[in-house]
């Protein structure tokens, strides 16, 4: 067995150790935040998150009264289309709320509460067929077996 001298593992290390200092200042002058002291991306309703045709663009909510409450409530935690996607009424959102309020860390929402589900129950309504449209204009066709 051949071995390798001790500076070959000592160079080794100093390229290591160079190329971890270099990535630490390239990223520290990137204006990266590394810490936790990164603030929350606002996506409220303004000149950075316009409404066009009816529709907040960034979140594919439509424009109404109570928006920039939901969009300051609930897409902070997680994705406007899972709330585009769920049609429920008053007390079905209400107790949607209180679930996440007691098992997913949502705050209490005060007066906001109120606002929001008035803004769901107004711009996504249930539907009377479900939740999701039945397919149609469709073509079917028959798969033919081996």
């Amino acid at each position: 067995m051949i071995r390798k001298p001790i500076h070959t593992y000592l160079a080794i290390a100093a390229l290591v150790l160079i190329s971890l200092g270099v990535i630490f200042l390239i990223i520290r002058d990137s204006g990266v935040e590394t810490d936790d002291t990164m603030e929350l991306i606002d996506n409220g309703v303004d000149d950075q998150n316009p409404i066009v045709d009816g529709i907040h663009v960034s979140t594919g909510l439509v424009e109404g009264e109570g928006l920039e409450e939901v969009v300051t409530n609930c897409t902070t935690c997680h994705s406007s289309k899972l709330i585009i996607q769920n049609r429920m009424g008053k007390e079905q959102w209400n107790a949607t709320i209180r679930w996440m309020q007691e098992t997913q860390g949502l705050w209490d929402l005060g007066e906001d509460q109120d606002i929001i589900v008035d803004y769901l129950t107004t711009n996504y309504p249930v539907f009377k067929k479900g939740r999701r449209a039945v397919l149609g204009d469709i073509e079917w066709y028959t798969l033919e077996g081996k």
